[in-house]
């Protein structure tokens, strides 16, 4: 009797264990579905850490663009709220173009002198410094450091367009308006399609590297110098 009742135990748990055995290949081939080659590309494109790339890969189930603009995400998230962190460390940066006929030097702030000191950070200071010999147009860093009286002095210009004569004057400012709109985004550092990936503006750039540093980041000021230029 007591070998039946073996026996029939036996019998009522042997199915699980081909179960168990399939549940754990399974919830290994999704991990194992996360490639190191994928998080090495998705750092490589995002500037993100290693563990929060993988996890951004399981989150998406590997979809490279899907995990690439959850990073973003959650970078721009992280970047704002250091927005206000005060930034008085960083370094002075310089770029001369190939023949010596194009230089641009840069100042670009953190919060400490330990991420000054960060690859990351000086590879961010050496991008802006070649954006910034790829952008002639570019005067200011952010639309909040133009000044009124350039605005004020594209937007006269733009009343005188001869294709405005005769519009009513609500249209006509309208359009004004639209007008200057895009002109001050074409002087702004910020606004400017990454030279590297045209699908990210430098503000994109710069927050993603904000939240991959953990520290605020700011580009203080520039220097664009063309020989023969005044």
């Amino acid at each position: 009797m007591l070998f039946a009742n073996v026996l029939v135990a036996a019998l009522a748990f042997a199915p699980s264990a081909p179960v168990s055995r399939r549940s754990a290949v399974a919830v290994s081939s999704v991990h194992m579905a996360v490639a190191a080659k994928d998080v090495k590309a998705l750092r490589e494109k995002t500037g993100a850490g290693m563990m929060d790339c993988k996890a951004a890969l399981v989150d998406t189930d590997g979809d490279m663009e899907a995990a690439s603009e959850l990073l973003r995400q959650k970078g721009l998230a992280a970047a704002g709220k250091r927005a206000d962190k005060a930034t008085k460390e960083g370094i002075i940066e310089t770029y001369i173009h190939t023949g010596g006929r194009l230089g641009v030097m840069v100042e670009v702030n953190c919060e400490t002198d330990f991420v000054a000191k960060r690859p990351e950070f000086s590879d961010l200071a050496k991008m802006v410094a070649m954006q910034l010999a790829a952008s002639p147009t570019v005067e200011f860093v952010s639309e909040a450091d133009i000044p009124d009286d350039v605005k004020e002095a594209e937007r006269k210009i733009e009343m005188g367009s001869e294709d405005l004569d005769g519009k009513p004057e609500e249209i006509k400012q309208k359009m004004v308006e639209g007008r200057i709109n895009k002109i001050m985004k074409t002087k702004c550092l910020l606004n400017q399609p990454y030279i590297k990936d045209p699908s990210q503006t430098m503000e994109d750039v710069l927050k993603s590297t904000i939240a991959t540093l953990g520290e605020n980041i700011n580009i203080a000021r520039f220097a664009r110098m063309e020989l023969g230029s005044e």
